[in-house]
């Protein structure tokens, strides 16, 4: 029966203020019970609109992310045994929750099979047979039903309690007291898989298998036993027997035979009392009815007269038996055969061959030859005798063995729908009109590999059909192998050279067996816009022919669309078909040709290192080479006079890339040369002048203590500062400042002297 699944609701607290709701997800439909290989859609509604983003999980896949709405939809490939779909509602950074989705995935039986558990040619009352059922490659297990059928009612009912969720095969073995009223019964087995009251309700798959029982012969008793007639009436006698095989039938009248070989006889002009016996017989055993017949009218009859059967004398005994050349004799049916028959003896008054077919009659000694031109007789026991003249008699019989190669031999499947691997499977040889059985051999092969053979020991010298079962447990090697059953009748040392052999034609195995990758790397590496997944040299082997998903980061991809760059990384694929799916993992790495991303002007420090303004991308890293007026050059670090255009040049093994750019080398300012001080009259006009160089071009200012008679000439590379009448307060230190991005320097180098005025000097410049 159905159990059913329970959905469970998780949450990943990490906020105290913050829970999940039981009832915030509304998943339709709330369980899903669905056959392998199908999709079904799935959605999920939150009951509160208050969080960030709802989606579905499976593993490793996801759906797409809602956040805008309160619901989400994704549909399910059906490929999965253990698929565990769950929808998740994400209601902050740090906190979650989640409901499973029920999940059933059923596959109904590839077929169901019914056979006798032993192969016997027979069936006999009284005997306990065994019959088998296997149900093959059916999932989930638990929820199958197993009736037993005798004729449409049932009488017996399995279930199972093996939990695998993934296909696997089950047997019932149902046991039968063979009596003679199962005689043409029909058994069924039945296999369902049983989901009510909530899943889908699905057909049962069956077979059946019809008894045939033999048993010995047994009276009717309604059949009268004694008769009253008048003289010269007639009448009717029946044995009223019956059995499985038929009886033979023979009749005596007081202990005579009679010719009379079916189950009823006619007696006409009856004129004496008598006793009919009737004895019928099969292969199983014989009955007897005595059949009383009274005249009315009593008439005496003369009582026989028997002459008693003289013994053999010691003359006789030395000339008995016949010699027979040959003795034993292998005929092919149809075929002619002889036999000689000879004596030594002297006093022989004659002799001759009995036999239904070929006999002789009465000849002179010493030879006679029993002849049959077409040997057809299954039955024929010819004897050759010989007369003393004293009416002694003595006789030999050869023996002959009289056979008949197959009419038919051909191998079947005894299940329908091919062979699944590791799942074991009947194939049965019939042999079709064969005879001796008993001298029959059967050798079954796998290509040239003997993997069986069997003898019977059925004592039946007349032509039978016979099967002989092979039980195959496949591989996925085997798929495609082709099996044969060879016949062969081993008839002795007298038999024909070479032996009588005849095989069938071969039956092809259709293994289906589950699906996994081949010859995958673990790594591989491929171009950009060149590699598609389908070009790796991974080999999907299974059978049905798998399917193969290529996921990448959880999502479905397109296997035949070119990778780009962006794309390296762990790709999974699932093959998969109706028996089961298997997951690969492989490491792609995408190799793509040089490019730039750079601007097309920089701006470097002087004495900074070559190279680090525009690294070009590319994979496997690329070599750069830069190229100033179509000169390669090779600096180390940058100097004042490398301004200009540059080309530069990338290269690896999947391409070369360009890119122009213009370079700007800045440095710090730099003072030019001039006066560090001055000596200066009282009343003098000073001007003193400070400029500097620089790229950028530096900024340049004047830092000193301000007087009436002091200006400063504008200018931004070049300042100077006038004093108009120098006097003892504008004595002291005159700092320039020259400045832009790269740096900032100064020089207190300019001073007023007089003699009367204090001589301030300072002659270094300094950067700040």
């Amino acid at each position: 029966s159905f159990s059913p699944k329970r959905t469970l609701l998780f949450c990943l607290p990490t906020d105290a203020d913050v829970t999940c709701p039981a009832d915030q997800f509304i998943l339709n439909p709330p369980e899903v019970i669905a056959e392998y290989g199908q999709e079904v859609v799935v959605n999920c509604t939150s009951t509160d609109d208050d969080f960030d983003e709802i989606y579905w999980r499976d593993g490793t896949r996801q759906s797409e992310k809602n956040t805008d709405g309160s619901s989400i939809s994704w549909t399910l490939h059906l490929s999965d045994w253990n698929i565990k779909p769950k929808c998740i509602i994400k209601l902050n950074e740090s906190f979650e929750c989640s409901k499973d989705l029920g999940m059933t995935i059923f596959k109904n039986p590839d077929t169901v099979v019914l056979y006798p558990i032993k192969h016997v040619k027979t069936t006999v009352e009284g005997t306990q047979y065994e019959l088998q059922c296997d149900v093959i490659d059916v999932a989930p297990v638990q929820n199958l039903t197993l009736t037993w059928y005798r004729d449409n009612q049932a009488i017996k009912t399995e279930s199972f309690t093996n939990t695998s969720t993934t296909p696997v095969s089950e047997s019932s073995i149902l046991t039968v007291s063979v009596n003679r009223e199962d005689n043409k019964a029909q058994f069924r087995c039945e296999a369902k898989l049983d989901f009510t009251p909530r899943g889908p309700k699905l057909l049962a798959f069956f077979d059946t298998h019809s008894l045939f029982v033999h048993y010995a012969p047994e009276l009717n008793s309604n059949t009268s036993n004694v008769f009253y007639v008048g003289v010269g009436d007639s009448v009717a006698l029946s044995c009223g027997a019956e059995g499985n095989p038929a009886p033979q039938f023979h009749w005596t009248r007081d202990g005579v035979n009679m010719t009379e070989l079916t189950g009823n006889l006619n007696v006409t002009h009856v004129n004496t009392t008598a006793t009919y016996t009737c004895t019928a017989t099969n292969d199983l055993g014989r009955i007897t009815r005595h059949i009383s017949v009274h005249v009315i009218k009593d008439v005496m009859a003369a009582p026989a007269v028997a002459t008693p059967t003289p013994r053999p004398t010691p003359e006789a005994r030395k000339v008995c038996p016949p010699t027979l050349t040959p003795a034993e004799v292998v005929v092919r049916f149809g075929d002619p055969a002889s036999v000689n028959c000879s004596t030594s003896a002297t006093d022989v008054l004659g002799m001759g061959w009995e036999a239904p077919i070929g006999g002789t009659g009465f000849v002179d000694p010493p030879t006679v030859t029993w002849t049959v031109e077409r040997l057809q007789d299954w039955s024929i026991n010819p004897k050759c005798y010989i007369t003393l003249k004293n009416n002694h008699q003595c006789d030999a019989m050869p023996t002959i063995t009289l056979y008949k190669t197959p009419d038919i031999v051909s191998v079947s499947a005894l299940a329908r729908g091919p062979m699944v691997e590791g799942i074991e499977h009947l194939l049965q040889c019939d042999i079709i009109n064969v005879a001796p059985v008993q001298k029959l051999t059967v050798t079954w092969y796998r290509g040239h590999e003997n993997v069986s053979t069997q003898r019977f020991n059925d004592t039946l010298v007349t032509p039978g059909n016979v099967s002989s079962t092979l039980r195959v447990t496949p591989e996925r090697e085997h798929n495609g192998a082709l099996y044969r059953c060879k016949t062969e009748l081993h008839l002795g040392p007298k038999g024909p050279e070479p032996m009588p052999t005849k095989s069938s034609e071969p039956y092809t195995a259709v293994v289906h067996y589950k699906p996994m990758m081949q010859d995958c790397p673990t790594h591989y590496t491929g171009e950009e816009h060149k590699f598609r997944m389908d070009m790796l040299p991974c080999k999907a082997d299974g059978n049905p022919p798998p399917t193969v998903h290529w996921y990448y980061e959880g999502k479905l991809i397109n296997a035949s669309e070119p990778l780009t760059k962006g794309q390296s990384g762990k790709y999974t694929a699932e093959v998969f078909n109706s028996l089961s799916m298997s997951n690969n993992s492989i490491d792609i790495t995408i190799e793509y040709s040089p490019s730039f991303a750079c601007d097309d002007h920089y701006e470097v420090e002087e004495k900074g290192k070559v190279g680090v303004e525009c690294e070009p991308e590319g994979k496997p890293p690329p070599v750069i080479a830069w190229f100033k007026d179509g000169i390669e050059i090779s600096p180390r670090h940058w100097r004042q006079q490398d301004s200009g255009k540059y080309v530069l040049k990338a290269t690896n093994k999947h391409g070369t890339a360009n890119h122009t750019l213009h370079l700007e080398v800045l440095f710090a300012p730099e003072f030019k040369e001039g006066n560090n001080s001055k000596e200066v009259t009282p009343g003098e006009n000073v001007t003193m002048d400070c400029s500097a160089d620089g790229n950028p071009e530096p900024e340049v200012l004047w830092s000193y203590n301000g007087a009436v008679n002091v200006r400063e000439t504008a200018g931004r590379r070049q300042r100077s500062i006038i004093v108009t009448g120098a006097t003892s307060t504008n004595a002291g230190v005159y700092v320039c400042v020259a400045t832009n991005k790269v740096g900032r320097v100064f020089i207190p180098n300019n001073a007023m002297e007089g003699s009367d005025i204090p001589l301030t000097t300072k002659s270094d410049g300094t950067k700040i």
